[in-house]
């Protein structure tokens, strides 16, 4: 397995409202998409872009995340974390069946089958007991004209 992309950070929030007046006011950040519902994960999420090397806004992306009603994976993080914080790290690989296999075999715990996440294209996520204490989230890399955009 090589490490891929880090494509984004989690962050559990109580108000993706809220979370946007920080990343805008306080943090500084010029693009921040428009927020949606991902009915599927019961969650609302925002994505805000950050710059690259070259300055240009394609760097690493915070992915903010609210539950929805009935939503109990992050209610439960945010009852701990009233506050919110790093829920987790998302990388990309080139092909997500052949990288669940290869986790599979170390003997890692991947939580469920690979499903459409955020950005459209399939993702998995790999216990944190088993990745350092991080939750993880592998995405496929989206290929030319597949990149979720809003």
């Amino acid at each position: 397995m090589k490490l891929g992309r880090l494509n984004h950070i989690g962050i559990a929030t109580p108000s993706i409202a809220d979370a946007i007046v920080f990343y805008r006011d306080i943090m500084g950040a010029t693009k921040i998409h428009a927020p949606f519902d991902l009915e599927s994960q019961g969650v609302k999420v925002c994505f805000v872009d950050t710059p690259g090397v070259d300055g240009a806004l394609n760097g690493t992306q915070i992915e903010l995340i609210e539950p929805l009603p009935g939503n109990t994976s992050i209610a439960g993080f945010l009852e701990k974390n009233p506050a919110g914080g790093q829920h987790h790290m998302c990388y990309e690989v080139p092909d997500i069946h052949a990288a669940k296999a290869e986790f599979e075999a170390m003997g890692k715990r991947v939580l469920g089958e690979p499903r459409i996440g955020a950005h459209g294209t399939l993702i998995f996520f790999v216990h944190p007991r088993d990745m350092q204490g991080v939750l993880t989230e592998f995405m496929e890399t989206p290929k030319a004209g597949e990149h979720w955009s809003n």
